[in-house]
């Protein structure tokens, strides 16, 4: 039996929103910038946030949430990994954990390569570690975009000192292959240094693209890496603060657990409760409509660039519901958002951000209607044929 893809909430009470996506700008404008979602959230997270508003459960996180276990069991099931639930440890979110990370792992001004394209707070969490941004851009053959083996070794020959991983990649969509992880697991390895994977975009990996964890990419992964991943970008659970720190040695779970106490606390408990309940095998279900919804706008945005911004290039995500699309044939300049924005009121993200590989470029979110993504290609069709 075939499954349905998830719908996405009409707009009129999306804009009953106060979240950032929809407070941002006024109701004229298209928002398909941030990474929110626009469907109801899955039934058993609803259930659960409600019960614990009606009996008030609105206190201090307790120190066993039990998201450990929960997020062991949903590895296991979507991607055939069982973590050690011991070395799952807790916090507010991706960035917060990645930052503590490299805070213990890197002495202030070692160098940390990043892989840009690349989500921009990565670039901001690294300095705000101690540590320095040290570029390692992503190959692109024409094809796809992987990571820069060659380019990656040199930077760790020449004293670099961890690896941020996106995995997958944010804003390409790619899904590292486990070859180009083992293969950086053993380049970690060999140089003395670490990796740390941010995986917050896995459970939306689209067929036949397969997800590998970092950790479970070869034996010398367990020993380099810490992977940090939620529930979030998954089930749009951003406001709600919770993450996960997953080790795979004796040797990574002492340094995460060596962390400052607060690092657990920020985890809030609407967050751990949300996240646990999207870890559950009740919302599997919820999160196959999902992808199903997500894979037929990625391929409809394909078909409405050759249709209204023919000169657009683009490659559908192997992962995730942000499009990178370079609109630089169109003479926008080198950041194209703000004037798309002003122009054909279509609110996108900044490529610049991203990096110096941004220019020209925009990242759309066609986690949405169908209607609505149909509706803010063919604003910015307009503006690119003068209309």
């Amino acid at each position: 039996m075939s499954v349905p893809p998830l719908k996405a909430l009409p707009l009129d009470l999306l804009r009953q929103r106060s979240s950032t996506k929809w407070r941002s700008y006024g109701d004229d404008v298209i928002p398909m910038f941030v990474a929110e979602t626009d469907f109801a959230l899955a039934p058993a997270i609803t259930a659960a946030l409600y019960r614990a508003v009606e009996i008030g459960d609105t206190g201090y996180t307790p120190p066993r949430p039990g998201i450990d276990l929960d997020f062991a069991a949903y590895a296991d099931r979507r991607w055939r990994w069982r973590p050690d639930p011991s070395r799952i440890r807790w916090t507010g979110d991706v960035m917060m954990g990645v930052v503590e990370v490299l805070r213990a792992v890197t002495s202030p001004g070692d160098r940390v390569i990043v892989t840009p394209p690349v989500y921009p707070p990565f670039y901001d969490t690294v300095e705000e570690a101690g540590a320095v941004v040290e570029r390692v851009p992503l190959l692109d053959d024409g094809e796809r975009w992987s990571l820069d083996l060659e380019g990656i070794e040199r930077a760790l020959a020449a004293g670099a000192r961890s690896v941020l991983l996106c995995n997958p990649h944010n804003p390409t969509g790619t899904v590292h292959t486990r070859e180009s992880l083992a293969a950086l697991a053993r380049l970690a390895h060999r140089y003395g240094a670490t990796v740390v994977s941010d995986e917050i975009h896995a459970p939306l990996t689209h067929a036949p693209s397969v997800f590998t964890p970092f950790l479970d990419a070869a034996p010398e992964a367990a020993a380099v890496g810490y992977a940090v991943t939620s529930a979030s970008k998954t089930y749009n659970l951003a406001g709600l603060k919770c993450a996960v720190i997953v080790t795979g040695s004796d040797e990574t779970a002492a340094v995460v657990r060596g962390l400052p106490w607060e690092v657990e606390w920020r985890a809030g408990l609407f967050g751990v409760i949300a996240n646990r309940a999207a870890f559950a095998a009740e919302s599997d279900a919820w999160l196959d409509q999902l992808l199903v919804a997500l894979d037929e706008n990625r391929r409809l945005l394909a078909e409405l660039l050759a249709e209204h911004l023919p000169l657009a290039r683009y490659r559908m995500p192997e992962a995730g519901f942000l499009a990178w699309v370079d609109v630089s044939a169109y003479g926008w300049g080198d950041n194209p958002a703000p004037h798309i924005r002003r122009e054909a009121k279509v609110a996108l993200h900044h490529g610049p951000l991203f990096g110096a590989e941004g220019v020209g470029h925009v990242r759309i979110n066609v986690g949405c209607a169908p209607e609505v993504l149909r509706e803010a290609i063919e604003r910015i069709g307009r503006l690119a044929r003068g209309a």
